[in-house]
């Protein structure tokens, strides 16, 4: 039985003679929407500079032409892929009273048998189908995801930015190792205090100094490190001054309390708070799934693992 917030398929019914539906390709400079409007036995497909207000224009003029064709419209549903877009689309449309729905990209199936061809085009009908598959209620077409508000998504920015910093210095770290290593020079530790104050004092294994060029490459990774070190260092900062000041109940004192468990840091706690408990995971298997703690199954013929 569907649960009240599962997002694999929908828990209205579809009437498709009075409900307009759209999937949109989302590119940087242009999205081409694709729709299927009742009355209209073409099926519209129409490329769009990246613009939302275009795009409102273009749902009302195809609820037109239907209501034209004696299908009035009762409904607006629109899908596109989630991407480096996010939610603002889908925010602004439910803020129209339009239906306005992010799918998982991996969550719509594909032929796996050979190279597909891909298109814009192409794109957009199997988009659509499995949209509207979705809408009929059917499952295993596609899932949705939870559309976040802007106060949520803000929420996660701090441990998101910072997991991307601490990323950054271990790229520079590498980095730093590699070069010296490429020198046949061990043991240099960048992350300690005085470690940019040594560089010029190391010796290659023949005696010889750094050469100029790759010294001067050092350096700047150095001052480079510094500098996210700084970035990581203020982040934390914001965060512990911002948890002092919190009264209540709220996120914040969630953070605190589950920092209180031995084995847990403030880190781990916001990373829990902000990512985890904060979406609305409808049982234990599906916590399991998002933590990945559940095995996805490998079945055919004799073979089971």
């Amino acid at each position: 039985m569907p649960q009240p917030n599962d997002l694999s398929r929908s828990l209205v019914t579809l009437e498709q003679d009075s409900t307009l539906i759209a999937v949109i390709e989302m590119g940087q400079s242009s999205w081409l929407v694709a729709g299927i409007v009742p009355g209209i036995e073409r099926q519209p497909l129409k490329k769009l500079a990246a613009d939302q207000d275009g795009l409102l224009q273009l749902l009302h003029r195809w609820r037109k032409e239907a209501a034209q064709a004696g299908h009035p419209i009762k409904r607006i549903a629109v899908a596109y892929e989630a991407g480096r877009d996010g939610f603002w689309l889908a925010r602004w449309l439910r803020a129209r009273e339009i239906e306005a729905y992010v799918i998982h990209p991996s969550s719509v199936p594909v032929s796996r048998e050979h190279r597909r061809a891909k298109t814009d085009r192409l794109d957009t009908e199997l988009l659509k189908r499995a949209f509207l598959g979705w809408l009929r209620g059917e499952p295993k077409h596609c899932s949705m995801a939870a559309i976040p508000t802007v106060e949520d998504e803000d929420a996660r920015r701090p441990s998101r930015e910072r997991e991307s910093l601490v990323g950054e210095c271990t790229r520079i770290v590498n980095r730093v190792k590699a070069n010296l290593a490429r020198l046949g020079i061990r043991g240099f530790r960048p992350r300690l205090a005085h470690a940019p104050k040594r560089l010029e004092t190391l010796r290659t294994p023949e005696g010889t100094a750094v050469p100029a060029n790759t010294l001067a490459e050092l350096q700047r990774d150095m001052v480079h490190l510094r500098f996210v070190k700084q970035q990581i260092k203020e982040i934390e900062t914001a965060r512990a001054k911002r948890l002092e000041q919190a009264s209540g109940g709220g996120r914040d004192a969630m953070v605190r309390l589950l920092a209180r468990v031995v084995g847990i840091g403030i880190e781990t706690a916001d990373m829990l708070v902000q990512e985890v408990f904060s979406r609305k995971l409808r049982d234990r298997k599906a916590v399991a799934r998002y933590a990945g703690l559940t095995g996805a199954p490998d079945e055919s013929g004799q073979k089971r693992r």
